[in-house]
């Protein structure tokens, strides 16, 4: 079989509305899997969609070969698909009386980042599920590919970053790594122009190919390593689900960056700049070095440092060096191996970690801005909570908080007007019986979910603050109702002010 299918536009037209008739779509296969089988499937176990499939329906038909890499019989197929196209074009491979799957067709939708209510489909390598437990290219794969070649479809990390993604409408994306194409796949919906880079040609492919078959023409798609391809070009927004793993060698394009360290994290935070149009948005997930010695979130703030824009920077996670070895040892089917070539490779891994004074790894994610401030903000936090998803609007919103704080002063803060946000909701926390409560929280139900503790002045403060009166007229009104001298709170409260603004808990009322 050929390695990757045709890209005919009209015969794709005919496999889309072959798909679409057989309800080969996200809902239709969570309709027929159910919720168990479903997500049974999104985690690469197989056995649940098999008992769902035993029926012989065109649906069926298609989740066998496509999701399950099943042989299915020529009478099935045909049932469900074009053949002889499909046949000729390198989507199914003749295999003695049956017929199997040349690639993962996989139905994706994600409404609440960007793909409304649209049908798309994803096309990757077999074998190639992410978070699968026997590592990538486990099972069946592309016949005559190197794994190192391999294209992944969709997992957890494409995801996150479409719902960490800014959507508005924009004149142009890069797609900065493409792989499968997920990330080009969402910025063709609020995008006029697309383009998507990639180091592998193999992956561009993949790229131009789950555009077409989603119904998406025109975006641009150019071999090259990081920023080259598209060197003096500027864009609106860039995103990047790039090859983030820190490790001792480069044997897979889709995970290995290929520098040393987090160097490639590093190149991409310190480069953006240079790409980014007045107010645009650059999304990242990453990788960072925890070094002996080093403060991690100072050594973060310093890949910033200088390069003009806003940023904030969350880690969620951290391993330790011989656990985010495993993980990526794992990822690579390296433990289906014999042992002694296992443990040479960690060892490997665990060498090079030493050398470099590494104690462990985060994993995050960076948003940047081009503000065009003198005194960018750079936030650099640890948030291991759950999130609401999708986090795009949350994040625009913060960014936007931090150009009102940059242009107020502590007068000009007393003197604007704020809402408490819609979402947050007040706990009092006290011994039973006690006439006050020792602490009051206010708390989020969306977005990052922050809790913060706020004194009596603060508390009163929020539950006034509809919009209609500045602060510093709300603030006089405390200091008179607790007999405190009004001077006094007057200069306590920007301070107070700073911080629920920049949390989101109070929003300024803007004309």
């Amino acid at each position: 079989m050929t390695s990757s299918p045709t890209l005919d536009a009209s015969r794709l037209a005919k496999l889309r509305e072959a798909l679409l008739a057989a309800s080969f779509t996200a809902d239709g296969c969570l309709d027929l899997l159910g919720p168990t089988g479903y997500a049974a499937l999104a985690r690469s176990e197989a056995v649940p969609a098999l008992r769902a499939t035993r029926g012989g329906t065109p649906l069926e038909t298609l989740v066998r070969l496509f999701l399950l890499q099943q042989p299915v019989s020529y009478a099935a197929a045909e049932a469900a698909l074009p053949v002889a196209d499909c046949l000729a074009d390198g989507w199914l491979v003749a295999d003695g009386g049956e017929l199997r799957a040349a690639v993962d067709i996989r139905p994706y939708a994600n409404e609440v980042a960007g793909l409304d209510s649209a049908d798309a489909w994803v096309v990757s390598d077999l074998g190639c599920a992410v978070g699968g437990a026997g590592g990538i290219g486990s099972g069946e794969t592309a016949a005559g590919v190197a794994r190192k070649d391999l294209v992944l479809g969709v997992g957890g990390a494409s995801t996150t970053l479409a719902n960490l993604t800014v959507r508005r409408p924009v004149r142009s994306v890069l797609d900065l790594g493409s792989g499968s194409g997920v990330q080009a796949l969402h910025a063709a919906r609020h995008a006029q122009r697309v383009t998507a880079t990639d180091l592998n040609p193999r992956a561009l492919h993949f790229t131009r190919l789950t555009l077409a078959l989603s119904g998406f023409e025109g975006a641009e798609t150019v071999e090259g390593s990081l920023f080259e391809p598209v060197a003096g070009r500027k864009f609106d927004l860039i995103v990047s689900n790039p090859p983030f793993v820190i490790s001792p060698g480069s044997r897979f394009v889709y995970r290995d960056g290929g520098m040393a360290g987090d160097g490639l994290c590093r190149s991409l935070v310190r480069n953006a700049a240079a790409h980014l149009e007045p107010g645009g948005y650059c999304h990242l997930l990453a990788n960072w070095q925890h070094v002996k010695g080093e403060d991690w979130q100072d050594r973060l703030a310093g890949w910033v440092a200088g390069t003009g824009l806003d940023a904030w920077v969350v880690q969620r996670q951290v391993q330790d060096v011989a656990e985010y070895a495993e993980l990526w040892l794992r990822d690579g089917g390296d433990h289906r191996g014999p042992g002694a070539d296992y443990q040479a490779r960690y060892a490997e891994w665990l060498d090079a970690f030493e050398a470099a004074d590494v104690e462990g790894v985060g994993f995050g994610w960076i948003t940047l801005r081009a503000g065009g401030a003198a005194d960018p903000v750079v936030r650099v936090e640890e948030w291991p909570h759950p999130v609401e998803q999708p986090l795009g609007p949350h994040i625009e919103r913060w960014f936007d908080r931090q150009d009102f704080l940059r242009a107020h002063d502590d007068a000009a803060l007393l003197a604007a007007k704020y809402v408490l946000v819609d979402d947050v909701v007040q706990e009092q926390v006290g011994a039973p019986g006690a006439e006050d409560p020792e602490h009051v929280i206010l708390r989020h139900n969306r977005g990052m979910r922050r809790a913060t503790k706020v004194d009596t002045v603060g508390a009163g403060f929020v539950g006034v603050c509809d919009g209609t009166l500045p602060a510093g007229d709300i603030v006089d009104a405390i200091a008179q109702l607790l007999g405190e001298e009004r001077v006094v709170l007057r200069d306590r409260v920007p301070e107070s002010l700073r911080m629920l603004t920049e949390q989101g808990f109070i929003d300024p009322v803007t004309a």
